[in-house]
C-alpha cells in the first residue's frame, strides 16, 4: 500500500511533528483525516468594494498595499500595519507578533487578497489580523475568494495546515472509494453518492451543497451501529428460549388470572396503570419462545423493583429460578430485604449472595442455589462468579445496568445452559434518540407515571451568599429528626475548578457549623467497605448528616433523610442533579432539594431554573441533551461509539431513516453475505467487535 494512504505522517503537509498533533484531535490514519469535518464555513466569495464595508461584517476586499508600517523594537514586536487600496477606499490591515508578515508584504508588487472582521479603528477601519494571500500576476484569487472549511483544530495545528492536509488526502483517497451504502437504500431515502458528499462537504462550491451533504455522511454515521444493533435483535430472536406459559388452556403451570392473584397478595398497594402496562410487556415477552432482553426506564420513585418482583414471581411460578443483580453491596441488600417483604407472604424464599460474607455463610447461600431451594437470589458482581451454579436459571434482572459491562451481562446469561430472559432496569431516564442509538438493541418499556401519594420534592436555588440561611434550615429539619444530604462535585482542593471539596466540607459542618450534630463522610476513594459502614450508619440513623460526593447518586433509600444540599450545582449536568434529588422524598416527610450555585454561564442558569421548575426526569434529561449535547451525558465511550458529525438531537430523523434501513437490511440479509453488503460488512464487524470490547454506560 502506498506510504501515503498508510501512515498519517507521509501526507503532504503534515509530517512527522504535525502528525503527534492530529493524534490530540483522534486523528491518525489518512482515512481519519478524511472524515475530519468542517465544524462551520466563512463564504469568502463575494468581494466588496472597499468604500462599501462596515464595522461587524467578515468580509473578503481586494487591493493594493499603499503604506506599510512596521518598526521592529529591539526584541519587542510592535504590530505590522498596511494600508489596503481599491480605487474606492482604504481598510488598514493590522497583524500581531508575527514580523514575518512585514517582509511578505515588503517585496510584495502585486494585490493581495484578505479575510477578516471590519472594526470601527482610531482613524479608519480596521481587520485585525486577517487570512491573506498575495497575488501573482495571473492568480485571479478565486482559491482564496470561494467559501472556506473552518476545521475544529488543537495545538501545534492551525487552518491552513489542516485545509492543506486534508486536500492532499482527498486527491489521494477519493478517487478509489466504493459506497458501502446499497444504491436501493440511496434511492429510497434520498442519499447522494458518497465520494461526491466527502467532497463537497470539505470543498463546497456554495452554502447551499452542505446540508445534502451532510445529511449523507450523518446517515452513514448512524447507520453502522444500528445494523449491529438489528442484528443482535435479530439473533435474539432467533435463539431457542424459554418459553414461561402463562396459560392453563396450553398446559401452562399457571394462569394469566392467577398470577395477577399472586401479585395482588405479594405487594401492600395497587401498581400504577403505567407498572401493570410494563409487567403485560415484560410477562408476553417471557412467553415468547426467545430469550426477553428488555430495558425498562423509569423515574426516580416510579416502582422498578415491584416491576422486576412481578418478572421474578412469574419465573419462579412456571419453575425457574430467578436472580436480581446490583451494582453495590449496600443496593444489593436494599433490594434483597424489599423483595423478601414481598415473596415472604406468599412462600418464596429469597437468597443474598456478597463477597462480604463469611465461607460458612457462603457455602450454605451457595448449596441452596444450587439444589434449587433458593429461586430468588440477589447480589452484586458475585452472582456471576464460577461458584455460583443455579439448578434451573430462567431469568436475570439488573438493576442501574449501565454500572455493568458487556462481559458481566453475558455472564449472567451463562448461568444456564438455555439462555435465560434477561431485564435491565435503569432510573435514568434515556431521550428517546439516545436510546436508539445506544439502546437499539433492547426492547423498551417506560414506566412514565409515579405512584399516587409520593410527595413532590421542593426544590430551591439558592446563591452562595445565602449558604448560612440554608444550612440554618438543615439545622431546623435536623432538629426535628430528619436527616440531611450535603453533596459536593469534588473529593479534593482544585484551583482550576474552585469547587467545594467533600472533605474540607466535612470537617467545617462538623467542627464549625454542627457541632452538636453527628456529621459522617462518603467519597468514591473509600475503600468499599468504608462506603459500605458509612452509609449503614446513615441507613440505621446513627449519622444525622451526610456529607458526600456523587456515590450516593444511584439507588440507595434512606426514608428519614428529607433534605439535600447539592453545592457548586453548576457544576452538575441535569440527569445527574435529577438522580441525586431523587435521594430524598422517599418517606412521609416533606423533601426540600436546595441547589446552592452561583451560575456564571447562560447554560449553568439555565439548568438551576428548569431543576426547579420540573421533577420529569423525562423533561430534564431532554432539555440536559439539548443544552450539553450527548458527549458524556450517557458516557458516548460506553458503546464504541463516538459520532464525528452527527447530532442526537438536529438528527433525529436521519436517525430513524438509518434504524429504518437497517432494518431492512437484516431482515433481508441477516448476515450481510450478498454482494451488494460487500463493503458494508466489515465495517459493522469491526463496530460489533468495538462494542464488545467496551463497558456499557
Amino acid at each position: 500500500m502506498d506510504q501515503v494512504v498508510s501512515e498519517l505522517q507521509y501526507v503532504k503537509g503534515v509530517g512527522p511533528r504535525l502528525a503527534k498533533s492530529y493524534e490530540k484531535l483522534g486523528i491518525r490514519t489518512p482515512q481519519e483525516l478524511l472524515e475530519h469535518f468542517p465544524r462551520r464555513y466563512e463564504d469568502r466569495s463575494k468581494l466588496p468594494k472597499i468604500a462599501s464595508i462596515r464595522p461587524g461584517q467578515q468580509v473578503t476586499v481586494r487591493g493594493y498595499i499603499r503604506q506599510l508600517d512596521y518598526r521592529p523594537s529591539g526584541g519587542r514586536s510592535l504590530p505590522i500595519k498596511a494600508t489596503l487600496h481599491d480605487g474606492t477606499g482604504s481598510v488598514q490591515l493590522v497583524w500581531f507578533n508575527q514580523p514575518w508578515i512585514a517582509k511578505k508584504l515588503r517585496d510584495c508588487e502585486g494585490e493581495i487578497i484578505a479575510f477578516g472582521t471590519v472594526k470601527e479603528g482610531r482613524y479608519s477601519y480596521e481587520i485585525a489580523s486577517p487570512e491573506f494571500e498575495v497575488l501573482d500576476a495571473e492568480d485571479d484569487g478565486e482559491s482564496f475568494a470561494r467559501i472556506v472549511p473552518i476545521y475544529p483544530a488543537t495545538d501545534g495545528l492551525n487552518q491552513g495546515n489542516i485545509r492543506k492536509a486534508v486536500s492532499s488526502v482527498m486527491e489521494k483517497l477519493l478517487p478509489s472509494l466504493q459506497d458501502f451504502v446499497p444504491s436501493d437504500l440511496r434511492r429510497k431515502f434520498g442519499l447522494g453518492n458518497q465520494r461526491e458528499c466527502i467532497a463537497r462537504l470539505h470543498h463546497p462550491e456554495s452554502l447551499d451543497d452542505v446540508p445534502k451533504a451532510r445529511r449523507r455522511l450523518v446517515f452513514d454515521e448512524f447507520l453502522v451501529p444500528q445494523v449491529v444493533m438489528a442484528q443482535l435483535r435479530a439473533s435474539t430472536h432467533r435463539e431457542t428460549g424459554i418459553a414461561f406459559d402463562f396459560d392453563h388452556s396450553s398446559g401452562g403451570l399457571f394462569s394469566h388470572g392467577e398470577i395477577w392473584e399472586d401479585v395482588a397478595k405479594m405487594l401492600p398497594f395497587e401498581l400504577t396503570g403505567a407498572q401493570r402496562r410494563v409487567v403485560n410487556e415484560i410477562w408476553d415477552d417471557m412467553r415468547a419462545p426467545f430469550p426477553m432482553h428488555r430495558l425498562v426506564q423509569g423515574d426516580v420513585g416510579s416502582g422498578k423493583t415491584a416491576v422486576a418482583a412481578c418478572a421474578i414471581l412469574a419465573a419462579v411460578r412456571a419453575g425457574y429460578q430467578a436472580a436480581l443483580m446490583a451494582p453495590t453491596e449496600i443496593l444489593a441488600e436494599q433490594h434483597a430485604a424489599g423483595l423478601k417483604r414481598f415473596f415472604h407472604p406468599i412462600g418464596i424464599e429469597v437468597e443474598l449472595v456478597m463477597g462480604k460474607q463469611n465461607a460458612k455463610a457462603r457455602k450454605k447461600s451457595l448449596d441452596k442455589i444450587a439444589n434449587g431451594e433458593a429461586l430468588v437470589v440477589v447480589g452484586t458482581h458475585a452472582l456471576i462468579e464460577d461458584t455460583v451454579k443455579f439448578h434451573r436459571f430462567g431469568l436475570g434482572v439488573i438493576d442501574e445496568q449501565h454500572r455493568f459491562g458487556v462481559k458481566q451481562r453475558q455472564a449472567i446469561k451463562e448461568k444456564s445452559e438455555i439462555p435465560p430472559d434477561i431485564l435491565v432496569m435503569t432510573a435514568t431516564p434515556i431521550p428517546r434518540t439516545m436510546a436508539m442509538a445506544f439502546y437499539g438493541d433492547l426492547d423498551k418499556s417506560v414506566i412514565d407515571e409515579l405512584p399516587p401519594g409520593r410527595k413532590p420534592i421542593k426544590t430551591h436555588w439558592k446563591r452562595t451568599n445565602e449558604r448560612q440561611s440554608v444550612y440554618e434550615g438543615v439545622r431546623k429539619l435536623v432538629q426535628e429528626g430528619r436527616q440531611a444530604y450535603v453533596v459536593c462535585p469534588l473529593i479534593e482542593e482544585s484551583e482550576k475548578m474552585q469547587a467545594q471539596a467533600a472533605t474540607d466540607l466535612f470537617y467545617r459542618l462538623k467542627v464549625e457549623t454542627f457541632p452538636e450534630f453527628r456529621v459522617g463522610l462518603l467519597h468514591g476513594q473509600m475503600k468499599p467497605a468504608e462506603k459500605e459502614a458509612v452509609m449503614e450508619e446513615f441507613r440505621d440513623h446513627n449519622l444525622d448528616i451526610l456529607v458526600s460526593t456523587v456515590v450516593i447518586e444511584v439507588g440507595v433509600d434512606v426514608k428519614n433523610a428529607s433534605v439535600m444540599v447539592i453545592e457548586d450545582a453548576n457544576r452538575f449536568g441535569l440527569s445527574q442533579l435529577h438522580q441525586i434529588r431523587g435521594r430524598v422524598g422517599r418517606g412521609e416527610h416533606a423533601s426540600y432539594c436546595i441547589l446552592v450555585a452561583d451560575a456564571t454561564t447562560p447554560d449553568a442558569e439555565e439548568r438551576m431554573k428548569i431543576m426547579v421548575e420540573t421533577q420529569d426526569g423525562f423533561r430534564l434529561a431532554e432539555e440536559d441533551l439539548r443544552i450539553r449535547g450527548p458527549g458524556d451525558l450517557m458516557g458516548t465511550k460506553q458503546s464504541g461509539q463516538v459520532f464525528k458529525i452527527a447530532d442526537l438531537i438536529r438528527d433525529a430523523e436521519i436517525l430513524e431513516d438509518a434504524r429504518k434501513a437497517a432494518a431492512m437490511i437484516v431482515s433481508s440479509d441477516p448476515s450481510l453475505e450478498k454482494s451488494e453488503h460487500a463493503l458494508l460488512r466489515p465495517r459493522v464487524e469491526a463496530a460489533a467487535a468495538q462494542r464488545e470490547s467496551v463497558a456499557i454506560g
